[in-house]
């Protein structure tokens, strides 16, 4: 992961690949997605009972933010 300060910095990297365009994310995006119970409830003693409802979270964020082309699907 490389973090930048702006989607800018990221386009003007040298190693910039067009092709991974996809994989840019927004700093609020990610706080969104790493806010959510997947990651929030991990300690919780029933985080794996509970682990399916919160993957099905996590995939609604996804959606939410816009991140549901073949870089963000799991399979």
């Amino acid at each position: 992961m490389n973090l930048f300060r702006s989607e800018e910095h990221i386009r003007n990297w040298p190693r910039f690949d067009p092709d991974t365009e996809e994989g840019i994310i927004a700093l609020d995006d990610l706080v969104k997605l790493f806010s959510g119970n997947y990651f929030r409830r991990r300690l919780d003693s029933d985080w794996v009972s509970r682990s399916r409802d919160y993957a099905r979270e996590m995939v609604a964020t996804f959606k939410e933010i816009g991140k549901t082309g073949p870089c963000w699907r799991t399979k």
